[in-house]
C-alpha cells in the first residue's frame, strides 16, 4: 500500500487503537517526509456498504490525491471499523470515535496537531465521517465507548458520495439492503432507528464546514442525498460546498481528476491552516 505514496513516507501499520484483538479495531498512520513542526491529520474513512473492505479501500482510484495530501505535509490515519454484520450500530460508529480517541490522545507521539484533525470518508466511509462530525457537538453518549476521550473536534469534513438520510435511500423499504442490515431493520419499518444513523439528523450551525462531492450518474447512492445534506447545512448557516461530477458513477478514477483533486486541497489547506 506504501507504493501509493510519495517517497519517504512514513507508514506505522495495523495499530490496535482499541487495545483488544479484534483486526477491525486497527488503523494505519501514514507520516510525510521530513515534516515541519505539527501536522494536520486527515481521517480516512473507507466504503463498502458498511459490510465490506478494510483500511486501504478507495486508495487506489485516489492515488493522485493521497499523493496531493502527503506532499502538502497533512498526515493521513486510515480507520478500519466492524461491519454492520458482524456488529449493528452505532458500534460502526462508536469504532470511528474510538480511532479518533486514540489519535487524539497519540497526536504528540506521531507529531500531529490534535486541533487540526478534518475527516475524508467515501460513501459508507462518507456516512460515517458525516456522523462523526456532525454529531460531535450534539455529545452522543451511545456514539462513544464507555471511558474513551471526547476532546477531539472536526475542522473540515470531506464527504465523497455518502448517504445522509437513510429513510430516503431506494432500498430503504428492504431489511436485507446495506442500510438495513446496518440498523437491524428496513429504515422504513424503523424510521426511529434510521434518524438515529443518518447524518443530517445532527445538522446545526456549530457543524464544521464540508465539501460535499457526488457522481451524476451514482446508481448506488443517488446525488440527492449530498444535496439533501448540502441544502441542511447551507439553512443551517453551515458552510458547505457541493460538487456534482459530471457523469462520474458511484466511484472511481473520476474523483482523482485535477480539477476535483485542487478543490479537495484548496478546502484542506484553507480549514486546517
Amino acid at each position: 500500500m506504501i507504493k501509493f505514496f510519495p517517497e519517504g513516507t512514513t507508514l506505522h501499520g495495523n495499530i490496535p487503537y482499541n487495545n483488544d484483538t479484534l483486526s477491525k479495531h486497527l488503523l494505519d498512520i501514514y507520516l510525510p517526509p521530513n515534516p515541519k513542526g505539527k501536522m494536520p491529520l486527515v481521517v480516512w474513512v473507507h466504503g463498502g456498504g458498511w459490510l465490506v473492505n478494510d483500511k486501504y479501500a478507495d486508495m487506489g482510484y485516489m492515488k493522485g490525491t493521497i499523493s496531493e495530501m502527503i506532499n502538502s505535509g497533512f498526515a493521513l490515519a486510515s480507520i478500519d471499523y466492524r461491519f454492520a454484520s458482524q456488529a449493528v450500530f452505532p458500534a460502526l460508529i462508536q469504532d470511528c470515535n474510538r480511532a479518533l480517541s486514540f489519535l487524539y490522545d497519540n497526536a504528540d507521539k506521531y507529531g500531529f496537531d490534535k486541533n487540526r484533525i478534518a475527516l475524508m470518508g467515501f460513501s459508507a466511509g462518507g456516512h460515517l465521517a458525516n456522523l462523526m462530525g456532525l454529531s460531535k457537538n450534539n455529545k452522543i453518549d451511545a456514539f462513544f465507548m464507555p471511558n474513551t476521550s471526547k476532546a477531539f473536534t472536526f475542522k473540515a469534513v470531506v464527504d465523497f458520495y455518502g448517504p445522509s438520510d437513510l429513510v430516503s435511500l431506494n432500498s430503504s423499504e428492504d431489511a436485507k439492503s446495506p442500510e438495513g442490515i446496518l440498523i437491524g431493520a428496513a429504515p422504513v419499518e424503523r424510521p426511529d432507528l434510521a434518524k438515529i444513523a443518518s447524518p443530517v439528523t445532527y445538522v446545526d450551525k456549530n457543524d464544521p464546514p464540508f465539501l460535499i462531492i457526488h457522481g451524476e450518474k451514482d446508481e448506488s447512492v443517488p446525488n440527492r442525498q449530498s444535496k439533501l445534506l448540502h441544502s441542511w447545512l447551507r439553512v443551517s448557516g453551515v458552510q458547505s460546498e457541493l460538487i456534482i461530477v459530471k457523469d462520474a458513477p458511484h466511484f472511481g478514477v473520476m474523483f482523482d481528476a485535477p480539477e476535483i483533486r485542487a478543490k479537495v486541497l484548496v478546502f484542506l489547506k484553507d480549514k486546517l491552516k
